[in-house]
Formats: C-alpha cells, sequence, structure tokens
C-alpha cells in the first residue's frame, strides 16, 4: 500500500494505466471520470479520430504498453508537481501484418492531497507539434535559397561534425582537400551524388529518442531532426553563411550556433524544398503519401493557413504501403503518417508531400 508521501506515485500509476487501456479498447468511456475537463476532451478527441483512421484503413491495436519516468518534481504536504515522460509502444496490425510504433510523451502532472489520499488534479502536455518556432525564430524575411550564390556553378559544401553521422565517415569529393580549422573536410558536391535513403533512415532510428550532442537541441526539434537525418543520407549542405538563404548548419562560431533558417523552422524547410534548383538538395512534391519512399519528407500545415508547423521523415510503411514517419518534439517512431493522434490535429490540416531526389 502507498504512504502518505508516496501515494502521489500510485496516483500517477493509475493515471497512465487508465489512458492505457481507453486506447487500446479505444473505449472513450473509461475517461469520463477524469479531473482535468480540459485534458479529457483532448484524450477523447484524439482516441475518436485516431480509432476512426484506424477504422477506415482497417488496422487494429493489439497491444499497448506505457511506461512513465519521473523527470523532475516538486512537493510539499497537499500538492505535487511532477514532469513526466511517458512511452507508448504500440503493436498494430493489418491484413494479420504487425508493426510496432513508439511515441514519447511528456506532461506536467499536478497531484493533490485530500485526506490521506491523493488524486489526479490537473494535466498539461509538455510538447505539442505546433508552429511554436515562429516564437523563437525571426524568418519574415527569408530570401530565395540560392540568393548570394548565383555566380557558383557548383554550390560551396561544408561537412560539419562528420562524427554526428552515425559511423558515416566525412565526405571529400575528388578535386577538394580543404580542411576547416576543426579539420573537417569541406567538399563540393559533384551532381550525381546519391540520395542514400537507407542510412537516412538508420540515422532517424539512431536518434529519434535522444539528441545527438553533435548538433543543438531546440525546444521545437522536429525540423532539426529531419534535416540531420536529410544529410546523414548524403544531401549536400549549401552553405551561405546567412540564415535566411541556402540550408546548413555549421555548428558553433563566435560561441553562437549557426545554422540556416531552413535547416531548422518547419516552414522555411517547406519553401526550401518546394523551391527548384540545379544543384544541392532538391525535391518533388507529390500528391499523396502512397507516392513517397523511405527518406521522403511530409510538412504539416495544422490549421490550413498556408504556414507549416511540423515536419516528419518516412521511415517506414504499413502492410498497405502507407508511411509510417519519425519525428521529434514529440519523439516519434513509426507513427501513422497523417498525425491524427497529435493534439496539434484540425479539420483544417494540410499536407505537403515531398520526394527527396535520388541524386543531388
Amino acid at each position: 500500500m502507498p504512504n502518505e508521501e508516496t501515494g502521489w506515485k500510485h496516483a500517477l500509476f493509475e493515471y497512465v494505466n487508465l489512458i492505457n487501456e481507453a486506447a487500446l479498447q479505444t473505449d472513450t468511456r473509461k475517461l469520463h471520470d477524469f479531473p482535468d475537463r480540459e485534458h479529457r476532451e483532448r484524450l477523447t478527441r484524439r482516441l475518436i479520430l485516431a480509432s476512426d483512421g484506424e477504422a477506415k484503413r482497417i488496422a487494429k491495436p493489439v497491444r499497448n504498453e506505457m511506461r512513465a519516468r519521473i523527470e523532475r518534481y516538486r512537493a510539499n504536504r497537499d500538492e505535487v508537481i511532477a514532469d513526466v515522460s511517458i512511452h507508448l509502444v504500440r503493436t498494430m496490425e493489418q491484413r494479420s501484418q504487425p508493426w510496432m510504433e513508439e511515441r514519447v510523451e511528456r506532461e506536467r502532472v499536478r497531484f493533490v492531497r485530500t485526506g490521506k489520499h491523493w488524486r489526479l488534479g490537473s494535466v498539461k502536455p509538455l510538447a505539442l507539434e505546433l508552429a511554436a518556432e515562429a516564437s523563437y525564430f525571426v524568418e519574415d524575411d527569408v530570401q530565395d535559397p540560392w540568393d548570394g550564390e548565383r555566380k557558383a556553378a557548383i554550390p560551396s559544401t561544408p561537412y560539419i561534425n562528420p562524427q554526428a553521422l552515425y559511423g558515416f565517415k566525412s565526405r571529400v569529393y575528388a578535386g577538394s582537400s580543404t580542411e576547416n580549422e576543426y579539420g573537417y573536410g569541406y567538399g563540393v558536391s559533384r551532381r550525381g551524388t546519391p540520395y542514400l535513403r537507407e542510412e537516412a533512415v538508420t540515422y532517424a532510428e539512431r536518434w529519434w529518442n535522444e539528441p545527438n550532442p553533435a548538433y543543438e537541441n531546440f525546444e521545437v526539434n522536429c525540423t532539426n531532426y529531419v534535416s540531420q537525418c536529410l544529410f546523414a543520407g548524403g544531401a549536400p549542405m549549401n552553405y551561405t553563411g546567412s540564415r535566411p538563404s541556402g540550408w546548413w548548419y555549421k555548428g558553433y562560431s563566435n560561441k553562437e550556433e549557426m545554422w540556416s533558417f531552413s535547416w531548422a523552422v518547419a516552414n522555411s524547410l517547406k519553401h526550401y524544398l518546394g523551391n527548384p534548383r540545379t544543384f544541392g538538395i532538391r525535391a518533388v512534391a507529390v500528391s499523396s503519401p502512397d507516392m513517397l519512399t523511405l527518406g521522403d519528407v511530409i510538412c504539416y500545415d495544422w490549421e490550413g493557413n498556408g504556414r507549416v508547423g511540423h515536419n516528419t521523415i518516412v521511415t517506414a510503411f504499413t502492410p498497405d504501403g502507407m508511411p509510417l514517419v519519425n519525428a521529434n518534439t514529440v519523439s516519434s517512431r513509426h507513427r501513422y503518417w497523417d498525425y491524427k493522434d497529435s493534439y496539434a490535429w484540425t479539420d483544417n490540416t494540410r499536407y505537403h508531400f515531398y520526394h527527396i531526389a535520388d541524386e543531388f
């Protein structure tokens, strides 16, 4: 039996068990007595959208497991506020073939004491797949991706932090042996450089749930993560030194992390991928998700207002050939592409599908 001091941990266990059972059984009635009305409505809406989608594609959950980890907490006699990460491992089945998806959600959970007992008071999500990036970065004056580089027939490509590539070696192309001050090679991207989709996916699988220490980790990290995956697959940087142009990550310079908007800001990467070019990373917009392949990118415009707030990378497929994606911010692995299980999803959500070129 939990004692008076640790009883809130038992209340946390009961909360996680409740939402796990509701998700596995797709039963919103289990949420009826949930004390936090706002969070109850969030959970109910998500459960209905997810279950409706699964019914349409004839898929079903066969196993749900949720593990909670207390990151930190603050306690007094009558109240505990805890930051908790909840790791969902879910086995889905379609056409008698299973696949497993994972997601880690972070929440701030408040518990209150009533007599000798603790109960759940409120729940606030700590990470949302929204366009919060705009509050961190000023990107209103994003220039043409090749602005300032028009005289260069072949754009300069710095390969920074080669050890960030999870075992991939830094590539310095023929005709270039220049090294920067750290000894890392600056190469020139030659036309015909292949996009190594499997290597992009391998990187996405390695770093989906922890930040690569070779890069800055943003509070809203989805686009930084996707850019790292593309780079790991061989996509060449276009280093301009100007944040509104090119697609690049330089690392620390004068005690400041340096990167282009297109590297780290969701809406900017969408514009960069959608802008035709002769050299460097190139992509073609396609009309439906079943036209995508491994290592391709999906951009999410939650409100349908033309501004993208989230990006993912394709890492697997369902038995009927629809994309499963990896992402950051809410760390996700093999998540169904439509994201109707996201609190950010709305009826106005629009998607942009980009097939990355097979060679650069």
